[in-house]
């Protein structure tokens, strides 16, 4: 069999693509995705990946999501091993297409159903698209991001689903597999609640809260950055917050690394890479910053804002904000509406002990994932419609539980 990539470009919940022009020497006029052949060993056709990326529509900083495995496609006289990429694109700078290119759009994966597509495109995605088990284990990506993956997984399974039945156990997994992530079942809840009871206008509606959620956050985080100045700290990474910064008229940010997986290490290179003065300093360094040092706010994201506004977010935000409130440094959480959850019931989650000790004698470990800090600690909420003071946290949270209310209606 002939061997070709197939690269799924993904950004903002979509995915890129590309109509074949009469330059190629298949499917002329058919949809697909970024596409070549294999020129070298098929164990390494990441490389011929990443070079369609470059040659086709000019993308070189992607990130690999996932290799899927191959996908065997007979067409008639045509036979061949599709490799299949996910990547995701941050969206920033212009795709630059070759001739190959006649046309491309940034769309939902299920529209390939609806399209004159190559062949066994949609069995190539499935290969590569999130999946429950994607959402339930990422421990890299924050809570914004995993719960546009789970409306992803949602509309994708809705897209071929036989009855609603069937949609709505996925959606009854996807809001379980993530307790601490309330963004994640509200979103699901919203959708279930939103659409009528069948998979066509399950799929359509998650399509809307994809592209409603990346908004959400994505407003949340201007509004942040008109609000930040001068000099701020941050604690481990939020996609939200570090948009925000990167928005903001800033002269320093300082960044807490956040032991044990030091996500705030990527952020300070990032804000390093984009010409931003940033600091990065130990957990245990931001007492001594926010004592010695002129700090004008503190800012965080959040995986859960409780009912009765009681921060869940990365161990170490608590003494974050409790040092803050001393040094009389106001601390501001930036987090959609979704954010909020319908109760006051705390999840935590737990590392591995091998993060904190991998010595060989018997010592006993303690590694939680989230802290709460109580909302009296907080100067204030920003989401997408502005700022929201604690006190008004509980009427979102009643919200969201009348949400909640399509999987008691069954039957």
């Amino acid at each position: 069999m002939t061997h070709v990539v197939t690269v799924f470009l993904r950004s903002d919940g979509r995915i890129l693509l590309l109509r074949r022009s009469d330059a190629v020497g298949t499917y002329q006029g058919c949809w697909g995705g970024v596409s070549g052949y294999v020129e070298g060993d098929p164990d390494d056709a990441l490389h011929d990946a990443r070079r369609e990326l470059a040659e086709e529509v000019g993308v070189r900083d992607a990130t690999l999501v996932r290799a899927g495995d191959p996908v065997d496609v007979v067409d008639g006289d045509h036979e061949w091993t599709v490799h299949p990429f996910l990547f995701d694109w941050s969206g920033e700078g212009e795709l630059a297409f070759n001739d190959e290119v006649a046309a491309a759009e940034w769309v939902h994966p299920p529209v390939i159903l609806a399209r004159e597509a190559v062949p066994a495109l949609w069995d190539a995605y499935g290969a590569v698209a999130p999946t429950v088990d994607d959402v339930r284990d990422d421990e890299t990506h924050g809570s914004a991001y995993i719960s546009v993956r789970a409306l992803d997984v949602l509309r994708d399974a809705a897209a071929v689903a036989d009855d609603w039945e069937s949609v709505a156990a996925v959606a009854r997994e996807l809001r379980d597999a993530r307790p601490s992530m309330a963004a994640l079942a509200n979103r699901v809840n919203r959708v279930m609640s939103e659409a009528e009871r069948t998979p066509d206008a399950v799929c359509e509606r998650a399509q809307a809260a994809v592209d409603d959620a990346v908004r959400a956050d994505s407003e949340a985080a201007a509004n942040a950055a008109d609000l930040l100045s001068g000099t701020v700290l941050t604690l481990s990474r939020s996609g939200t917050v570090t948009d925000a910064l990167l928005r903001a008229d800033l002269e320093h940010v300082v960044v807490a690394e956040s032991r044990p997986a030091r996500e705030g290490v990527g952020v300070a290179e990032r804000l390093t890479a984009t010409g931003i003065d940033a600091t990065l300093v130990a957990d245990a360094a931001i007492g001594y910053v926010l004592a010695e040092r002129e700090v004008d706010a503190a800012v965080v994201g959040v995986d859960t804002v409780l009912a009765d506004a009681t921060v869940v977010n990365k161990v170490g935000t608590r003494l974050l904000a409790l040092a803050a409130t001393r040094e009389d440094v106001p601390v501001y959480v930036v987090a959609a509406r979704d954010k909020i959850s319908p109760t006051d019931e705390f999840h935590t989650e737990f590392g591995d002990r091998v993060d904190i000790y991998d010595g060989e004698h018997d010592v006993d470990v303690l590694n939680p994932t989230f802290d709460r800090t109580p909302g009296d600690l907080v100067s204030g909420f920003v989401t997408e419609q502005g700022m929201l003071a604690a006190d008004e946290v509980a009427g979102v949270a009643g919200e969201h539980r009348r949400l909640a209310e399509w999987d008691e209606q069954i039957g």
